[in-house]
């Protein structure tokens, strides 16, 4: 807790006007978003004795000052974010005897089975799923995509429930603000499953029509791949690194078109949603990306965005030309964009949503559906 790429979560929880949120996690993610002070943790360090620790917790529940800790705030409802960590959250539910509601963001339900068994964490959520489906009382899925992947994973239907995560209009709203009319930005982890290979590829193809840059928000594990391909190609991208949330919101303003090209993994990881489409839509930025995963539910092909096939670089290329040449076009998808955003994830209205899910699930036997 909390990954920088998390932003969603941590917005989402400091929306809440009913409930009070108190964080709490097994160990802190470095970089955070979060200060140490501001959440309860197994173990803040990052010693081997720290790492020992995470094991020993993840293994057998057992931190008494933790969970001493826990009960002195007297929460009453558990929410977890990501399947393998409201399997860890069991080992809370057992010491606090509350309702366990759990929000299915993506690679937790598409992920194939054995690239779980990776990792120590990984084996003790799939030799507890089956608890957890039993366990919790509702299954948030963040897009109608993520629902059906539920379905067909075996999370019980009955238990799962679609509700979009909202993004702070306040903070994500167009602006006066000059474009750069040749600008395209990625933001989002440098990984397979982002597709920033895809967009490189595709600009190669673009620059041959029309001038162009890009800039490439995010870090990750294919970073020194991508950048020894770009100066190998002398391609026009620039590499930025991890951003804050209101950077990259200036960044998606400047830009005249946003392109994440979301794609399935090798290990089957992919797009639930991607809060980052409806960052840029709703500052008025069209977005341009392929048909997978839930993108479709927040981007509107060929009204608030293009979209290709999955894996056409062809088509994406034709998409991003099409706006950094088509103004009429352009403005278009623009304002449908911003229209979309304010009407489907606002996220004060969707907070509101989710803290009425939390009143019906202490309500005992019921459960809401939106």
């Amino acid at each position: 807790m909390l990954p920088q790429s998390e932003t969603f979560i941590l917005a989402q929880a400091r929306a809440l006007k009913n409930f009070r949120p108190l964080l709490a996690a097994v160990h802190p993610s470095s970089p955070s978003l979060i200060t140490s002070g501001d959440a309860t943790f197994v173990t803040k360090s990052e010693s081997l004795m720290g790492e020992l620790g995470r094991r020993w917790y993840w293994t057998t529940g057992c931190a008494p000052l933790f969970h001493r800790r826990l009960k002195a705030l007297a929460p009453s409802l558990i929410h977890a974010h990501f399947a393998p960590d409201g399997a860890a959250a069991l080992h809370v539910q057992d010491v606090l005897q509350v309702p366990l509601v759990v929000t299915l963001h993506g690679y937790d339900v598409t992920r194939k089975d054995r690239y779980f068994a990776g990792n120590l964490e990984g084996r003790l959520y799939l030799a507890r799923r089956k608890e957890l489906w039993q366990r919790a009382s509702t299954f948030i899925c963040v897009s109608e995509f993520i629902k059906r992947q539920a379905v067909n994973a075996g999370f019980p239907e009955n238990k799962l429930a679609v509700l979009y995560t909202g993004i702070d209009l306040n903070l994500f709203q167009p602006s006066d603000a000059a474009r750069d009319e040749k600008l395209i930005v990625f933001a989002g982890r440098l990984v397979e499953k982002k597709g920033p290979f895809d967009l490189i590829r595709a600009v190669e193809r673009v620059r041959e029509a029309i001038e162009v840059r890009v800039l490439l928000l995010g870090d990750g594990p294919l970073r020194a791949q991508l950048e020894l391909y770009v100066r190998e190609h002398n391609l026009p991208c620039e590499f930025l690194g991890m951003q804050p949330a209101e950077k990259v919101r200036d960044y998606l303003r400047r830009a005249r078109v946003f392109c994440v090209p979301s794609k399935t993994a090798e290990d089957g990881d992919s797009e639930g949603l991607g809060m980052v489409f409806a960052e840029a839509q709703a500052v008025g930025t069209p977005v341009v990306s392929y048909k997978h995963g839930g993108i479709p539910e927040v981007v509107q092909d060929g009204a608030t965005g293009l979209l290709a096939s999955e894996g056409d670089v062809d088509g994406l290329a034709i998409a991003l030309l099409r706006y950094l040449r088509e103004d009429d076009l352009w403005k278009e998808s623009s304002s449908a964009g911003t229209r979309l955003i304010r009407e489907t994830f606002c996220l004060a209205r969707q907070s509101r949503k989710l803290e009425e899910l939390y009143a019906f699930t202490l309500q005992e036997g019921q459960r809401l559906d939106f």
